[in-house]
């Protein structure tokens, strides 16, 4: 369980902000996000491939060599 300890002379809005950064560091909001709603098996592989050919087309082109102009 992520918890924050709130400091003395700590405004309410700065202590939220830490409480945020601590749960997206720790992945709890894309945990909810992915479990919302049950995923069959096939949209589950398909959005793996999808996210997969992303991945190697961004990779392709961060690798592709570009001649200086």
């Amino acid at each position: 369980m992520n918890g924050i300890v709130v400091r003395e002379d700590e405004a309410f809005e700065k202590a939220l902000r830490r409480f945020s950064k601590t749960c997206e560091r720790a992945g709890i909001l894309s945990d909810l996000k992915k479990y919302r709603h049950y995923e069959k098996p096939s949209e589950k592989k398909k959005r793996r491939l999808n996210s997969s050919k992303r991945k190697h087309i961004r990779e392709e082109k961060r690798m592709t060599w570009r001649p200086p102009r």
